[in-house]
């Protein structure tokens, strides 16, 4: 093993690390108190806030939601050293096991509630967000997997989190590999918010511009409502599971949301498929092409002349699914039958055109979206290999570097 080390590293618990990095159990490094084991009196209001698993699932410590104590048991539950105070991490050992979030000066003050535990740095030099993007990692991750091997209820003691192996990289260089990780975070958590914002102003779209309490310019005339079955040709297909191969050259659907593939072709044309069963009225696909449909999935083809594919496709996202559940056939797996597509109806407008506009407009705000995931799943990727490099020290951070960042 050791010939494949390269010069200027070493082997460590916490694996292959620089020569000058130090490693050993989290306890050598920071303190762990766990969580006081009282009941706490819970009052609804005007109370002190109690961080449980529920408070550190995101980066900092989340009390908007957490329920409140007494003075009293405050007073109880902070003994022994167990106030949390800015640069602890406050980590859940119990269901989420391995999460951690920071403590900052911002925070007012709260209790540790059950199920969760104290971090705190045993030199005032170390870096809070190293250790986090640390439990974040292979390095920690690995070791729960480990620990968790067998056992269908996931918790862990304070020694086992005391006996964590992590590699403890100079102060300075702890520094720069926290700061620039976190700005990573900062980065994916900004297109996360941006990608829910777009979405929401996508959905509040949709519903004014398929229900018809925005009109688009100039279009007019009352809108028209028909039974989907006097628009179309709605039949299910032919194919069965086995039928499916990896490596297909065609689009093959079936009762899930997963696509499959397959060599062989029964329609080449616009297209909408419903599963017939499973999840109904919430699974939808559509597709303009060639493709293969399994014997329990409707395929809604043969559109009127007057009518968009690709408008009634939107409309069913939004309103076939009640009609759905109130339609269905109740057996052991739910399931849907012709009548129940031919009857339902949508609200269309008068012309092609308009609705033809309408999905070109929610068509581009898809492609904004995509392109705004495809960004936010890069960086995501980004980040893990920078992680990896990172706190392997394959790319050494230094201190000129981390003054620069400072500065």
């Amino acid at each position: 093993m050791s010939a494949h080390i390269r010069p200027g590293y070493k082997l460590t618990e916490a694996g292959v690390i620089p020569q000058d990095w130090e490693s050993g159990s989290l306890g050598r490094f920071w303190d762990v108190t766990d969580c006081k084991h009282i009941t706490a009196e819970f009052v609804s209001t005007g109370g002190i806030p109690v961080a449980s698993i529920r408070e550190v699932q995101s980066k900092y410590i989340d009390l908007d939601n957490a329920k409140k104590t007494t003075e009293k048991y405050y007073l109880s539950l902070i003994e022994g050293g167990r106030k949390p105070q800015s640069g602890d991490l406050i980590m859940s050992r119990n269901a989420t096991v391995g999460e951690v979030a920071q403590v900052e000066e911002w925070h007012p003050p709260f209790a540790m509630g059950q199920d969760v535990c104290l971090l705190r740095k045993k030199s005032k030099n170390y870096s809070t967000s190293y250790l986090q993007t640390v439990f974040k990692s292979p390095v920690i991750v690995n070791q729960l997997t480990n620990l968790m091997v067998g056992s269908t209820f996931k918790r862990i003691n304070v020694e086992q989190i005391r006996n964590f192996s992590v590699p403890m990289p100079p102060v300075h260089e702890q520094r720069a590999i926290g700061g620039i990780l976190s700005d990573m975070d900062a980065l994916i958590s900004g297109l996360d918010q941006l990608i829910a914002k777009k979405r929401d102003i996508k959905q509040a779209t949709m519903q004014q511009l398929l229900s018809g309490k925005q009109r688009l310019p100039g279009f007019s005339g009352e809108r028209v409502v028909k039974r989907l079955g006097d628009l179309a040709n709605i039949k299910t297909g032919s194919r069965n599971n086995q039928d499916k191969v990896q490596d297909g050259q065609y689009p093959f659907f079936v009762r899930s949301a997963t696509v499959e593939n397959i060599n062989s072709f029964s329609l080449d044309c616009e297209a909408i498929l419903v599963p017939g069963e499973g999840n109904i009225g919430s699974i939808f696909h559509y597709i303009n092409g060639r493709f293969d449909v399994h014997q329990r999935v409707y395929a809604i083809t043969q559109f009127a002349p007057d009518t968009s594919g690709k408008f009634v496709y939107l409309y069913m996202t939004m309103h076939f699914g009640a009609h759905a559940m109130q339609n269905s056939v109740k057996a052991t797996v739910d399931s849907l039958r012709l009548p129940t597509f031919q009857s339902f109806e949508i609200t269309l407008p008068p012309s092609k055109d308009e609705q033809s506009a309408i999905t070109t407009i929610l068509s581009d705000m898809d492609r904004e979206l995509a392109t705004l995931e495809t960004r936010r799943d890069k960086a995501r990727e980004l980040k893990l290999g920078m992680m990896q490099e990172l706190l392997t020290g394959r790319i050494r951070l230094s201190q000129s570097s981390q003054e620069a960042k400072l500065c």
